[in-house]
């Protein structure tokens, strides 16, 4: 697991037209599960496959999920949650902000790694 520049992730995703995206996106979900202990879980190219077959419905509700595999990461590193993450990412993700989304998970892989 590494840390990742959030800026730098932003900037490849808009220059190779969303293709260092989908890296980042299965990356991501591969960093948060194994983050917060959950091996049974979809790795990240099943969750990118899900998502485009079900027109993007898997991705919201992989966002819903993803506040609470961030919030369980926390817990287990005794660090303070916080419950409406995953709200927070399923309402960018609805109004089409998931790179927001991704950079504020990251954010949080980042200072858990640390």
């Amino acid at each position: 697991m590494q840390k990742r520049n959030i800026g730098l992730c932003i900037v490849l995703t808009i220059i190779t037209c969303g293709i260092y995206g989908i890296y980042w996106f299965i990356k991501l979900v591969d960093e948060l599960n194994e983050l917060a202990g959950d091996n049974d879980s979809q790795s990240g190219g099943i969750v990118f496959l899900l998502s485009i077959v079900t027109c993007s419905i898997y991705l919201l509700f992989w966002m819903y999920k993803a506040g609470e595999k961030v919030n369980k990461a926390k817990a287990d590193k005794g660090l303070p949650t916080d419950s409406n993450s995953g709200i927070l990412y399923l309402i960018l993700a609805v109004v089409g902000l998931s790179i927001v989304s991704y950079a504020l998970i990251q954010s949080e892989i980042n200072n858990l790694i640390d």
